[in-house]
């Protein structure tokens, strides 16, 4: 489990970017912790800011159009916001590693495997190429890749998606970092091969104490993988818990809407699965209030007007005026 001080610290960060508009508020005012040895879950609808908080934790923020505009980001007590470029690049990889969703995208086609695995582990770690080699096999072993000297061998495309996914994987965790970060690192796969990945990045953090910042829309991906969670709408936080308390009693409408939506056993007289009813605000036409409010049937006068801020103890907080579950 997670030790009390945090591996990573962000507060208040703020990410915009610059449109021709208008100014777009990707991420407002957040802030979180992830202990070291930690699985912290981030969880929302498409667009709610998840994947830019990730590449701002990397420093990958495009700018221009973007840039942050306010906040701090602290791995291990060091400030990441405004370090140059060039120790952002030793950062990366060797301290914070990140699995992306399609690593059709991530890996290069035109290099084998084992040039791209071994490319990171002499950058980082100063091997030689043929230790690189074989640690490079071994990594495709430990992600349960069969035959791992024959898939350096090979290219991105002659390889299965689950296969792609796990050498991201592989090459993620190379370097043992503090902080993994997965965004959506299953979407683009089947149900079946979605379990082994998750099982293979659980497995990975029990052997290396690596902590894991785990972005996805799937709640049900969450419960099988994190401690707590983080659930963002609209680019701001609106709910923080431990997994149990959040599946058992979650205490915001936008998280007991999401959790109803799940698909399961039901009645079967129902004929569809509950949805939240409305669309999510504009980011360049966001309104005054709560970004929810025109979503929720428990919204009043003041949810209209006032942003609610998160508010909570023991890791236990909702942004919400009128919380749902006592």
């Amino acid at each position: 489990m997670a030790d009390t001080t945090p591996l990573l610290e962000v507060r208040n960060l703020t990410v915009e970017f610059r449109t021709e508009h208008g100014i777009a508020r990707a991420v407002d005012n957040i802030s979180f912790d992830v202990g070291f040895g930690e699985a912290l879950g981030v969880v929302g609808e498409s667009g709610c800011g998840k994947s830019v908080t990730a590449l701002a934790i990397l420093g990958l923020i495009p700018s221009p159009p973007g840039r942050i505009a306010a906040g701090s980001i602290k791995l291990n007590g060091r400030e990441l916001v405004g370090l140059p470029e060039s120790k952002l690049r030793k950062i990366r990889g060797s301290e914070i590693s990140m699995i992306f969703q399609e690593p059709m995208t991530a890996l290069n086609p035109v290099f084998t495997v084992g040039n791209q695995m071994s490319d990171v582990l002499r950058r980082h770690k100063g091997l030689s190429r043929k230790q690189a080699r074989e640690d490079a096999a071994e990594l495709l072993r430990l992600v349960g890749i069969p035959d791992p000297k024959q898939r350096l061998r090979e290219y991105p495309h002659e390889l299965s998606g689950g296969m792609r996914q796990r050498v991201m994987i592989a090459m993620a965790v190379s370097c043992s970092p503090k902080l993994l970060i997965a965004d959506e690192p299953t979407t683009a796969l089947d149900v079946t091969t979605q379990a082994q990945v998750l099982e293979e990045i659980n497995l990975l953090r029990e052997k290396l104490g690596t902590a894991v910042l785990f972005i996805t829309h799937d709640l049900g991906v969450i419960a099988e993988l994190c401690d707590r969670a983080i659930v963002m709408y609209c680019g701001m936080i609106v709910e923080e818990a431990p997994i149990e308390p959040l599946y058992d009693r979650p205490r915001h409408p936008y998280t007991e809407g999401l959790l109803a939506s799940i698909p399961r056993i039901r009645d079967r007289k129902l004929k569809r699965l509950p949805t939240i009813a409305g669309m999510v605000p504009d980011l360049l036409q966001l309104p005054d209030g709560c970004r929810f409010a025109d979503r929720c049937e428990k919204a009043t006068g003041r949810c209209q007007l006032e942003i609610p801020t998160l508010e909570g103890a023991r890791k236990r907080k909702v942004a919400c005026f009128h919380p749902v579950n006592g």
